[in-house]
């Protein structure tokens, strides 16, 4: 999670909201990423897809099983639906998000048992600081106002 956080300091350096992941395969990170829906014009830019889209790219396949994702934030619903697309075998995230997170905040996709995928989730992992990162992020701009 630490490297997780790392890639969401980098999207506030960048402007963005400070959301950070990556992909693990045995052991190794093999995508990073970090939101940049502002700076690439892109409302799929988040920080997940980023990761998980680096992450297929290096095995050469969109599937992507056995893998783990690491986020700083509750992922929302197309984030989830992502990750269950690429077969995600476990979720690990720091901060819930009360307004967009699907994995229980709000709704719980992965608990949905009439999808053919099912992944682990662990929530809460370094969750203050990732939560205070999202915290100061939007109190400095909402100082600015």
């Amino acid at each position: 999670m630490r490297a997780a956080l790392e890639q969401a300091r980098a999207a506030q350096i960048a402007g963005e909201v400070p959301v950070g992941a990556l992909v693990v395969k045995d052991g190794a990170i093999i995508g990073t990423g970090f939101n940049a829906p502002i700076s690439r014009h892109d409302p799929a830019a988040h920080a997940e897809i980023l990761a998980l889209r680096e992450a297929a790219n290096r095995l050469g396949n969109y599937r992507l099983p056995g893998c783990v994702l690491y986020v700083t934030l509750e992922p929302c619903a197309m984030c989830v639906g992502a990750m269950l697309h690429a077969r995600i075998a476990r979720l690990v995230y720091g901060a819930a998000d009360a307004k967009t997170g699907a994995c229980g905040s709000v709704v719980n996709l992965f608990a949905e048992p009439r999808l053919n995928h099912h992944t682990t989730v662990t929530a809460g992992v370094m969750g203050e600081e990732c939560a205070a990162l999202l915290r100061d992020f939007f109190a400095a701009r909402r100082a600015k106002v």
